[in-house]
C-alpha cells in the first residue's frame, strides 16, 4: 500500500522536475541507465555480493539486516524494476518487514542496479517467483 502510495504521491513531482530535461537528462534523473541498456546476470551476481549481499544475503535469501529480495513480496508484478532504482537511489522506509530503513546507495550506478535487477529476477525465476 506504502508503495502504491509513493508512486501515486512521489512519482508526479520526479516527472515534473524532470519536465525541462532531454530524455537521456530524464532517465538520470530517475536513476535509469541509457535507452537499451539491458542488465546482464552474471555481472549483477558479482554487484550484489559487493552492495547488496551484507544485508540481503547471499543469493538474496535475507539475513538479519535485511529482507530476502527472492520472495513472493519483490515479484515483478508487486515490486517493478523502477521501485529498485528508487530504492538504490533514495533508500527505503521499512514497511514490509522489521529490517529498519535502507539508506541510499549513491555509490551504485543506474546501470550497475540494471545489473543487479537481472540477478535478482533471475533467481526469482529459479525459485518459481513469477
Amino acid at each position: 500500500m506504502k508503495l502504491q502510495l509513493y508512486l501515486v504521491l512521489i512519482l508526479p513531482l520526479v516527472l515534473v522536475a524532470c519536465e525541462g530535461l532531454d530524455p537521456e537528462e530524464r532517465r538520470k534523473a530517475m536513476h535509469l541507465p541509457p535507452a537499451g541498456f539491458k542488465g546482464n546476470a552474471q555481472q549483477g551476481r558479482v554487484l550484489f555480493n559487493q552492495y547488496c549481499a551484507a544485508c540481503h544475503g547471499p543469493g538474496g535469501w535475507g539475513t538479519q539486516q535485511g529482507p530476502p529480495l527472492v520472495h513472493q513480496v519483490y515479484r515483478p508484478p508487486h515490486h517493478a524494476d523502477l521501485t529498485f532504482h528508487f530504492a538504490v537511489r533514495d533508500g527505503v522506509r521499512s514497511h514490509h518487514w522489521n529490517f529498519g530503513d535502507m539508506k541510499p546507495l549513491p555509490d551504485v550506478t543506474p546501470e550497475a542496479t540494471e545489473h543487479i535487477i537481472a540477478y535478482v529476477r533471475r533467481e526469482q525465476r529459479k525459485s518459481g517467483i513469477k
